[in-house]
């Protein structure tokens, strides 16, 4: 069984946090584990990148479930670069690894390298994120979040934020998109969306939405720019929280007060995010949790022994086709 947290958070201690998501650790490539007999797994892993908290504690989850699972890992840091990850995986195929898995950094571009992988029969495994393929047959699992439900979410928690703190309508957003092109930005936006569109076409309007790549610094520019064209700006939807944090230094530069001037609502939970919530500073987080270690080496093990890997496909208008309203929370099955 593959487990996935994903719930909605409305108000937590920052206590909570350290058990969700680790400080930020350097990096480092190569491979871990213990021994090395022929029987040892060998799993390719290739990483987005480091360019936020939930990131890092996700690279951390996998190397240290991978270390007690005694798997040889192999790493590597794409950079948020698709060209790198593509070349990390050509580079575990020609090493012959057991099973390749890796979050991708976008959603489309994969076809041709997982066709070579598949010519080499050589299973892949995706991680956190999806992707969009003409032959589902390319990749065996998905370990990862239904991120158009946490969208949705960010729009139901939004509802009772705004009641709390006494405003209605018309209530002006400001988005603030994740990586271009990347599942969590499009599917987070989509379920966000369609909240607004069914229950609140007439009071809710996102008056400026943008990338800021699901980095602070990202976020924190293009908060700024956004303040300087629209200053009146109600609501912040972040889809992270290191762009929320980005976007309460901008607020704050400003002049403003972020969760009282600007009410500000992120998906993550990382623990500067709890700690940024325990202040008053973001008003409400959609849980994403990180700690997908031990799940992926679940399902790497059933994938080499040739066991049958239970996985939900997506339909084109981006939902899962099984109803995950029916799964009980915290935990999903995917």
């Amino acid at each position: 069984m593959l487990n996935r947290r994903n719930f909605l958070t409305a108000a937590v201690g920052v206590a909570a946090a350290t058990s969700l998501a680790a400080c930020a650790k350097k990096d480092e490539t190569g491979s871990t584990g213990t021994g090395g007999g022929d029987d040892k797994i060998v799993l390719g892993f290739s990483q987005v990148g480091s360019e936020s908290g939930w990131r890092s504690a996700n690279t951390d989850s996998v190397k240290e479930a991978a270390k007690q699972a005694g798997y040889n890992l192999k790493f590597s840091d794409a950079q948020q670069k698709q060209e790198n990850q593509i070349s990390a995986i050509r580079n575990y195929i020609t090493q012959g690894v057991d099973v390749i898995a890796f979050s991708p950094v976008v959603v489309t571009g994969w076809d041709g390298i997982l066709k070579e992988a598949k010519a080499k029969k050589i299973p892949v495994v995706l991680t956190d994120r999806s992707v969009e393929t003409t032959d589902e047959s390319l990749f065996v699992a998905l370990v990862g979040s239904d991120f158009t439900d946490e969208g949705r979410r960010a729009g139901k928690i939004l509802e009772k934020v705004l009641e709390k703190a006494g405003k209605k309508g018309p209530i002006k957003i400001a988005q603030l998109e994740g990586t271009t092109g990347a599942a969590p930005a499009i599917e987070r936006a989509k379920g966000f969306k369609e909240v607004m569109d069914a229950d609140h076409a007439d009071d809710w309007k996102i008056v400026v939405s943008q990338t800021g790549d699901f980095t602070r610094a990202g976020g924190k520019q293009v908060m700024a720019a956004f303040l300087t064209s629209n200053p009146d700006i109600d609501v912040l939807f972040a889809h992270n929280d290191d762009m929320g944090i980005g976007a309460i230094q901008a607020i704050e530069a400003a002049g403003k007060k972020p969760g009282k001037d600007i009410l500000i609502v992120t998906v993550d939970g990382v623990k500067d995010g709890f700690i940024a919530m325990s202040e008053g500073k973001i008003n409400a987080i959609v849980e994403c949790n990180p700690l997908l270690g031990p799940q992926l080496m679940e399902v790497v093990k059933k994938v080499k022994n040739g066991e049958t890997v239970e996985r939900w496909i997506k339909t084109k208008e981006g939902d899962f086709m099984q109803d995950q309203a029916k799964a009980a929370l915290p935990t999903r099955k995917y």
